[in-house]
């Protein structure tokens, strides 16, 4: 059901409350079964039988000489409906099974009202006379008396509901905990290990998550001073081939011209694998306008001829932001665009106010890709774009999207309906 929880925390309050209130509603209703209900029942039977001992004695005759004495003994009195108005028979109030039970008692209709109060009487009507009205009172039973019960039930249910909240937050708090480790191990970061505490289930869970974060972040610095050692070992050979170039006859310019682009290209690739497994995670964030970014990037960047970029930028939110990461992104995506694309691209960011997201598109005028083989753009080695002759490495979109989903956002990449394609991200910010 849609009005459910969803979350675990909630559906085991829902649960702890609606058993609570099926017990409080099964003890109230064994209470009133077989504690009230006897009692009133006992209290009806007196009364009945009091009733019918003053008809039988004629008690409630004044011309009987015990009538006085009966009244001063017991308290009774009796009324006629005028008197009894102004006795308090106005603010009585009635009871229908007691009406019920003391008819069956008296075989005749009865009409039984109580008034509360420091003084608890019963008004009866009796069918023997129903001109009269007989008020009795009943000795150390008042209104509040039955009250506690209804009380007690109500501090026991808030009661058990707030223990119960209690021990689920407790219980839910090392979830949440764990929660949010995920997220910074998905995200590349690795926090520091989660306290052992809550349940020994939790324990364990809490235990493995931590020899598992190690054991990632461990084969993320070997992978890293792999890839890092391998780098630095081909510069070395590469210089010496270099160098070797350098002793080429001049006839063989050519040949010299092919391996200093080559070695070039070898250069690039290899700083595009230490990007990759760098992660750029030793930045610091700042506080940063996105706009500001993409003009500065723009401004710094010499275009080619016939190149242009149009700007349809809209005010953003400052977010926490690694500027050079970001920075490489950007130059990633217009490059992509310039020699995939068109020679002319347009830029566009917007606010998503519901999702609290910055979108920034870069869009361009060419062919588009396949749909199909977009998600294969941000494969590490694979390149989704071969119709269009794509070079290197294949790492600049894995790199792009390491960046973007370390920030907490994600990739955008579609077909624009007019022609072309829209490659963006979508950044969060926090208002």
């Amino acid at each position: 059901m849609r009005f459910l929880p969803k979350s675990t925390f909630g559906q085991t309050v829902m649960l702890i409350a609606g058993l609570l209130l099926i017990n409080q509603i099964v003890t109230y209703i064994s209470v009133i079964n077989y504690f009230i209900r006897p009692s009133y029942q006992q209290i009806n039977a007196l009364v009945a039988t009091q009733v019918e001992q003053i008809f039988l004695q004629g008690l409630n005759s004044p011309d009987n000489p015990l009538h006085e004495e009966f009244m001063e003994t017991t308290g009774t009195r009796f009324h006629t409906t005028e008197t009894a108005m102004h006795a308090g028979l106005r603010d009585a109030t009635y009871y229908s099974f007691m009406s019920d039970e003391i008819s069956q008692r008296l075989g005749g209709e009865t009409d039984v009202r109580t008034t509360g109060g420091v003084n608890y009487l019963i008004w009866i009507r009796p069918p023997q006379d129903p001109n009269i009205w007989i008020s009795i009172p009943m000795q150390g039973l008042e209104e509040s008396d039955f009250s506690p019960l209804t009380i007690y039930l109500i501090v026991i249910s808030i009661l058990s509901v707030a223990g119960g909240w209690l021990f689920v937050r407790r219980l839910n708090r090392p979830l949440q905990a764990l929660q949010k480790a995920a997220r910074k191990v998905g995200k590349g970061q690795f926090p520091d290990p989660l306290p052992l505490e809550g349940s020994s289930e939790m324990v364990a869970v809490s235990n493995a998550f931590n020899k598992m974060s190690q054991g990632i972040h461990q084969l993320e610095s070997d992978r890293v001073l792999m890839t890092a050692g391998i780098s630095h070992d081909l510069r070395t050979p590469l210089t010496r081939i270099r160098l070797a170039s350098e002793m080429l006859p001049d006839d063989q310019d050519w040949v010299k011209d092919g391996i200093e682009h080559d070695i070039e290209d070898m250069n690039a690739i290899i700083d595009q694998f230490i990007d990759y497994a760098r992660q750029d995670q030793q930045e610091a964030s700042e506080n940063v306008d996105l706009n500001r970014l993409i003009k500065e990037l723009i401004e710094g960047r010499l275009l080619e001829s016939g190149h242009n970029i149009e700007l349809q930028i809209t005010q953003l939110p400052n977010a926490k932001l690694r500027v050079i990461g970001i920075k490489r992104v950007l130059d990633n995506l217009i490059e992509n665009a310039f020699r995939y694309g068109s020679k002319n691209i347009c830029i566009i960011t917007k606010v998503d106010h519901q999702s609290k997201s910055l979108i920034c598109n870069i869009r361009d005028y060419g062919k588009g890709i396949p749909e199909s083989d977009i998600p294969m753009l941000f494969a590490p080695f694979a390149q989704g774009d071969k119709a269009r002759g794509s070079v290197g490495s294949g790492l600049g979109l894995a790199i792009t999207k390491r960046i973007v989903e370390s920030h907490g956002g994600k990739m955008l990449f579609t077909n624009h309906a007019s022609g072309g394609l829209s490659a963006g991200f979508s950044l969060p910010y926090s208002s």
